[in-house]
């Protein structure tokens, strides 16, 4: 098996076929997708842009709007933000969730072609290890969103070593890689206290490593991509 890796927000030659394309975004997208489907949520619409996602929204029946703008304030006009947190505590069952945020949306619907698409976080990390070895692949790519030019996406990248790792055959520690989510430039923003749209619960669910024991793979039907849990042994 053989991997490699691109920004999204750096200027990249795409790697030739790959036969899975995985998008990381542990802060927060992925981690709050996550969250939702566990929720019971029906599935997950990502949508790039807010206009475009209100529209979607008001096409499906009890559809609920989550979202963010660059930098993790939540988008106006939308029911909730980017926030796993929050979403702990909300009645899903049965609603469609339509998502749209300023990375891990984004990186999406670049690779929206790729033979394979997931969407991940540290919390559905081995399940997606193990999604990614049952349906073959031998070529995979990874996906960083989360870096910036104020923030250095360890976080992300933290998540990619990890699934690697398990990918590889390796047993990895992973309090090592949930310390990465803390200790990285963006996580540290939610430890500061100082902006109160990144909040500490935020932070502390995203860095909790296989909470979940699904992946997330993304498909397509008449309304553009979803996401629905795949539950791995």
């Amino acid at each position: 098996m053989n991997f490699s890796r691109i920004y999204l927000n750096r200027l990249q030659h795409l790697p030739e076929h790959p036969d899975a394309v995985v998008v990381i975004d542990v802060l927060r997208s992925f981690t709050t997708a996550a969250v939702a489907l566990a929720g019971g949520a029906a599935c997950v619409r990502p949508v790039e842009g807010g206009a475009a996602a209100i529209a979607v929204a008001e096409r499906l029946p009890d559809a609920v709007t989550v979202g963010a703008v660059a930098g993790g304030d939540p988008a106006p006009g939308f029911a909730y933000g980017n926030a796993p947190a929050e979403l702990l505590g909300i009645d899903l069952a049965g609603r469609q969730v339509v998502m749209s945020t300023a990375a891990g949306v984004r990186g999406l619907q670049r690779f929206v072609h790729a033979p394979a698409l997931y969407a991940a976080s540290l919390v559905c990390a081995r399940a997606t290890a193990a999604l990614i070895r049952q349906a073959g692949a031998q070529e995979v790519c990874f996906v960083i969103t989360g870096e910036w030019v104020d923030r250095d996406g360890d976080e992300d990248v933290a998540c990619a070593d990890y699934i690697e790792a398990l990918l590889r055959g390796s047993q990895p520690d992973p309090t090592v890689y949930a310390r990465r989510v803390r200790e990285s430039d963006f996580g540290r923003r939610f430890l500061s206290g100082e902006w109160p749209n990144l909040p500490l619960a935020d932070l502390t669910l995203a860095a909790e490593v296989d909470r979940y024991a699904f992946a997330m793979p993304v498909t397509r039907d008449d309304e553009g991509m979803l996401i629905r849990p795949v539950r791995v042994t």
